[in-house]
Parts: structure tokens; sequence; C-alpha cells
């Protein structure tokens, strides 16, 4: 995936090997790189999700963050935007929403009960 530190294939998740589901972190990490979109059995919310966005170049004529847009136009109009981890979830009022920049608490870091959806 663009943008993502490359080794050539040699560690690439084989899931003919592997069942999609009870992975560990490590495993959940390795499918979202290959572009998957993984979950855990654990969560609260059965919807949610993660996937990376790549690479973008970000362009100060589609930004609508003030502060984004600033920092945009002060590097010429354009901007990398690096691959970030981005979760689909729902907020507070059952709305759909995208959290940008997801962290893993430790749980989820020890758990073995990711999925490959």
């Amino acid at each position: 995936m663009d943008g993502l530190p490359s080794n050539g294939g040699m560690n690439t998740l084989t899931l003919k090997n592997k069942s999609m589901e009870n992975l560990n972190f490590g495993d959940a990490i390795k499918a979202l790189k290959e572009g998957k979109k993984v979950t855990r059995k654990g969560w609260n919310d059965k919807g949610m999700f993660l996937w990376i966005k790549p690479v973008t170049t970000i362009k100060s004529d589609w930004v609508k963050d003030p502060m984004l847009k600033d920092l945009v136009d002060e590097n010429g109009g354009e901007i990398l935007g690096l691959a970030t981890i981005c979760m689909f979830t729902h907020d507070l009022t059952g709305r759909k929403t995208i959290l940008t920049g997801w962290f893993a608490s430790q749980t989820d870091m020890l758990s073995e009960d990711w999925m490959i959806i």
C-alpha cells in the first residue's frame, strides 16, 4: 500500500492457511496494510471497523477546515497527507461517523478476537 513501509512482500498475511477470525493484533495490522478492513468481536458497536486511509495529496481548493487550509496554502496549495488508520463508528446520537487517527488500546493490542471483514 502506498506510503507504508514495504518489505517486498516477505511478511504478507496468507489467508489460505489462516482463519479470517480470531486473529491477533499483528495479523490485523498486516491485513490493514494489505488494504483489508478489520474489526473485533469484542467491540460494543457491531458496525465498527478499521481501514487504512492511504497517502494522498491534499489540495487547498477542496479543504474546508480553516486550520488545514492555512497550512496547505502556506505550503503552496498542496500538502502531503500521510497514511492513517481510520475507524467507522457511530457518535452518541447514533449517527455514522469516521474517526481519523484511531489508536489501539492495550486491550485491543492483546486481544485475539480480530476479524477480517
